[in-house]
């Protein structure tokens, strides 16, 4: 079925996040980007303008709920309005960086449980689906009562590694929380695992108290889903060349780099940190110590099988 031709039911939006990624997957499939607009009003109001029909159509809105998170979640709630008031037939979300996703559960007494609030400000607006890539907490799926897509980046991960011929390789969890990542990781590199054993928190001054794992004279490479403010790459980095490691790489799904993480992952020892195009990077965070790798062929190939009555299925353990 061809979804390139003019009166095509398929069609594709993109918000202000990651147009890039958008005109990426656009391309792939060979079709052209819906016609819209993001304008804001004189008190910072968000105005969206959808300068094409899409009655009964099956529409797929691109848009990472990335920095600003909240402008980026707002576009999207009123996009999926537009859509549904303008009679579109289906209104498929995708999200490839689900921000609030760490805000899964009570971890303190009062604390609200952020990730089932912008689920349900998703599915309420008008969503009729979801599709994200390695969300932080899995779980997340179920706080929806709509179909809920989750992609995984580790075979476009590993797959850069196995290409690099790197000997000796140890793939390394940065905690015990991520091991089920690492394992996937390291069957696909072929190489052992270890774990950093950490006391504190996910993020800030954590003290790394053992290597959990033989990685003495070899390459590590560490895995993760999120990097946001560097600082499990950079001490992970120098626990592990201390414990003996010989060069130390670092891949994650999804770039935040929040903060000073590129001033921290630039001056680290880190080889190289591999991440994906999930969220839009400015220019003085592309640097040399980072490559970016693109999910849009991920992307547009579920979207295609959404379409097409299609299992997505095959595309989790491609």
């Amino acid at each position: 079925m061809s979804t390139g031709s003019p009166d095509s039911k398929l069609k594709v939006f993109s918000l202000s996040s990651n147009r890039p990624l958008a005109e990426e997957i656009a391309a792939n499939m060979g079709i052209d980007l819906g016609k819209s607009s993001v304008a804001k009003f004189s008190d910072g109001e968000i105005q969206i303008n959808i300068e094409e029909s899409v009655r009964g159509c099956d529409v797929f809105v691109i848009q990472s709920t990335s920095e600003p998170v909240n402008q980026h979640i707002m576009e999207l709630l009123i996009m999926i309005d537009a859509l549904k008031r303008a009679s579109a037939h289906s209104v498929n979300v995708v999200i490839p960086y689900y921000g609030y996703a760490r805000q899964d559960r009570k971890a303190r007494s009062r604390e609200p449980i952020t990730a089932k609030l912008i689920a349900d400000l998703i599915e309420t607006a008008g969503a009729t689906r979801v599709m994200s890539i390695d969300i932080h907490a899995p779980q997340v799926q179920g706080f929806f009562n709509i179909p809920v897509d989750l992609l995984v980046g580790i075979p476009l991960l590993s797959e850069y590694f196995n290409k690099k011929n790197l000997d000796e390789i140890v793939v390394v969890s940065p905690d015990h929380g991520s091991v089920k990542r690492a394992r996937q990781f390291a069957d696909r590199v072929k190489a052992p695992i270890a774990i950093i054993d950490r006391r504190g928190p996910r993020e800030g001054a954590t003290a790394v108290t053992n290597i959990v794992g033989d990685i003495e004279g070899k390459t590590a490479i560490l895995i993760d889903d999120i990097v946001d403010t560097g600082t499990r790459i950079t001490t992970g980095t120098k626990a592990l060349l201390d414990k003996g490691a010989k060069d130390v790489y670092a891949c994650s799904t999804h770039p935040v780099l929040s903060g000073y993480a590129i001033d921290r992952i630039a001056d680290s020892p880190v080889k190289e940190l591999i991440v994906t195009n999930s969220i839009l990077l400015s220019e003085e965070k592309k640097i040399d110590k980072l490559t970016q790798l693109s999910i849009a062929p991920l992307i547009s190939e579920a979207i295609k099988r959404v379409f097409q009555d299609e299992p997505v299925s095959p595309l989790f353990n491609s």
